[in-house]
């Protein structure tokens, strides 16, 4: 019997073996029936269609590459059913290793059952288990897929509900310290304990909003931005003028030429700058020499971070700009500022896309480190 009519006339003895394995895990331990099989038949049927539709090499070598199988409602039908279980298995308590096991333990029940059922070898039976290991396969990866997705939602949901319910006992934390902080007759060692609060709290809600950014952007959505007019010139000596006065020991120099008025979101450019010249302030060595250079042409505005401490190791230039991303040199631990978990740069990267720029980096010898950006300055703000 040819490997696709064996699996239809047997599908409940493949469905109790699936049975039997899915509740040696132990999440399947206490589950019913119905919630083990979960998608179960509706994947061992989809493959029997996908392995009885015609199927051109390049169709095969798509299916190989996970773009997937011989087209048709067979191979939409199998996808599907296995993007509902990988999300049905999350909710069941499974982890992804448990979920790979049980399409493995599904391939090996239904060839071991249709082997000892056909003792006679057939021509076609390399065929059939090509067919089959195929389909089960893009039904693995899809799954992988949908579970892996769910996953990372959950994760980045619970960090945006987590962040935002926090704002508020630190709004009124950072409050209260503030009016202790004007009364007349506080003694000076009561007064710097209220300033230690203060800069705690602005650390813990700087890294609030890093997680509120990136909870935003892992949920589909690109950071948000309103247009406006805004003159990046003054806006630059600001944020440069607030991280001198935090940081009296490093050397800050600002070069602004040129019309820089600029069609942004200045609230979110504010933390491009920000992030940026922390960054530089965070890993400029002990010179501690930052540059700030902004700059127009024609098109676009030109914003450059410069900073002449310890060089970029090549090997973290490529996902620099990933999320959570760190050097985890001894130098970069010793010099990381409170409130950092290793989003500023993702951030800052996020926002200028959003803005429809680019923002790239360097780090030489020769040159030292140096972050620049490019936004169109009339705007041109992407789209989620």
């Amino acid at each position: 019997m040819r490997l696709a009519d064996f699996i239809l006339a047997n599908v409940e003895p493949i469905l109790q073996e699936w049975d039997s394995f899915a509740r040696s895990l132990t999440p399947g331990a206490e589950m019913g029936m119905l919630a083990l099989r979960d998608h179960a038949e509706e994947i061992l049927r989809a493959c029997v269609r996908d392995m009885r539709a015609t199927q051109s090499e390049r169709q095969q070598a798509n299916k190989s590459k996970g773009h997937g199988g011989a087209g048709g409602a067979a191979s939409d039908l199998l996808d599907d059913a296995s993007t509902a279980h990988g999300v049905d298995r999350v909710g069941s308590g499974f982890n992804l290793n448990e979920v790979l096991s049980e399409y493995r333990a599904l391939r090996a029940s239904a060839l071991r059952l249709w082997r000892d059922s056909t003792p006679a070898p057939h021509l076609d039976d390399v065929d059939d288990v090509t067919r089959f290991t195929e389909a089960i396969e893009q039904s693995l990866a899809q799954a992988v897929v949908s579970y892996t997705n769910r996953v990372e939602q959950s994760r980045r949901m619970f960090l945006a509900i987590l962040g935002h319910d926090l704002r508020n006992p630190l709004n009124c934390i950072n409050m209260s310290a503030q009016i202790a902080s004007l009364q007349l007759n506080i003694d000076p060692e009561s007064a710097e304990s209220l300033a230690q609060i203060e800069t705690s709290v602005q650390a813990i809600s700087r890294l609030i909003q890093d997680l509120l950014d990136f909870a935003a952007t892992g949920l589909g959505a690109r950071i948000p931005v309103v247009l406006a007019p805004v003159d990046l010139e003054l806006l630059g000596r600001e944020v440069l003028n607030e991280l001198g006065a935090a940081n009296p020991d490093h050397t800050l120099d600002y070069d602004a030429r040129g019309d820089l008025t600029c069609a942004c979101d200045g609230a979110r450019m504010r933390q491009v700058l920000s992030n940026l010249l922390g960054n530089a302030v965070e890993h400029g060595g002990e010179a501690g020499k930052v540059k700030l250079s902004i700059s127009s042409e024609e098109a676009d505005i030109i914003i450059t971070v410069h900073n002449l401490g310890p060089l970029i190791s090549p090997d973290l230039l490529p996902t620099i700009f990933d999320p959570l991303v760190r050097d985890t040199s001894r130098d970069a631990v010793r010099q990381r500022r409170p409130g950092s978990i290793g989003l500023g740069l993702y951030i800052a990267h996020q926002i200028v896309t959003s803005h429809g720029g680019t923002i790239s980096v360097k780090s030489a010898p020769e040159t030292g480190t140096v972050f620049m950006v490019r936004i169109p300055r009339r705007g041109a703000s992407v789209s989620t």
